[in-house]
């Protein structure tokens, strides 16, 4: 497989994505759910348990979408929905009452967002401080520019996720939030993988052999466990998006996207900006040399 050589064909690739995502967040931002942007809660004691498919079943009926519902102690049951009249809030607790049985209310109002602009800023405080710790790391264990090249390809893992989700209107949660954060710890491991590779390969490099031969070959020898990591992730975030529930799809949806765009940066992305950042470097050198 050739990947130095084609590197522009995996650069244009990337980019039939990221720039109608980044169009999209530019024109129409994130579809936020009620946790970003609050909604009606109520939290309802049933007489006997009811299951969170039950529940969901009388929010379908009502044609109220995308509700959390969330089981507490006591046959309690709590739904956060966007933000409904008196009158609807009423009309859904008498469906309650009609298909699942006799209820208390315990509380019934609108509510704030759960994520409020202190907890998106922590997070994405949380993102800078660990690109800064991979940076640092990094620089450390390999070099600078290998810093960079990983940053760049984690970056486009982030921008691939919040694009599509922004393209589509996938509606997100705070779930997404988790997932991203989590997509951003899970992707530079193989890309770590490769550079290892490539840094063991550069030790016992030969005379004849060029750089952009030595990069093909280092991803190749890592390209079996690379697809085979990602594909045991995929087999199962994919049951998880299936037959895991509502609750979960979002993270689910949002982590397998992630992993995909992870595996793809790692391999066709990371290796190959390094090169170019190490070409670059070498041409400053000549130019330099050259004109002393």
């Amino acid at each position: 497989m050739e990947i130095i050589g084609r590197r522009k064909i995996w650069y244009a690739l990337s980019l039939l994505i990221l720039i109608p995502g980044l169009i999209s967040l530019m024109l129409q931002g994130l579809n936020l759910g009620i946790d970003f942007k609050g909604g009606s809660m109520l939290q309802m004691q049933f007489e006997k348990a009811v299951t969170v498919e039950q529940v969901r079943a009388v929010l379908d009926k009502a044609e109220i979408a995308s509700a959390s519902i969330q089981l507490a102690e006591g046959n309690n049951v709590i739904v956060r929905t966007h933000t409904m009249e008196q009158g609807k809030r009423n009309e859904l607790v008498s469906s309650m009452k009609a298909q699942l049985g006799n209820l208390t209310v315990e509380r019934d109002e609108n509510v704030g967002p759960i994520i409020g602009k202190e907890l998106t800023r922590n997070a994405l405080l949380a993102l800078l401080l660990a690109i800064i710790g991979m940076v640092a790391y990094i620089s450390v264990r390999f070099e600078f520019k290998f810093a960079i090249a990983a940053i760049i390809a984690l970056l486009h893992d982030i921008m691939v996720v919040t694009g599509l989700f922004s393209i589509f209107q996938i509606e997100v949660d705070s779930s997404f939030v988790a997932a991203i954060l989590t997509v951003f710890g899970y992707s530079i491991n193989d890309t770590i993988v490769i550079f290892d590779r490539i840094r063991e390969n550069l030790r016992k490099k030969k005379k004849d052999e060029n750089l952009d031969a030595l990069v093909n070959r280092s991803v190749k020898e890592t390209l079996t466990r690379s697809i085979n990591t990602v594909l045991t992730v995929v087999f199962v975030l994919v049951a998880l998006l299936f037959w895991g529930g509502d609750t979960t799809k979002v993270f689910t949806l949002a982590m397998l996207l992630g992993v995909i765009a992870g595996a793809y940066s790692s391999i066709f992305n990371a290796s190959p900006i390094w090169y170019d950042l190490k070409h670059w470097e070498r041409a400053q050198r000549r130019a330099k040399a050259k004109a002393a």
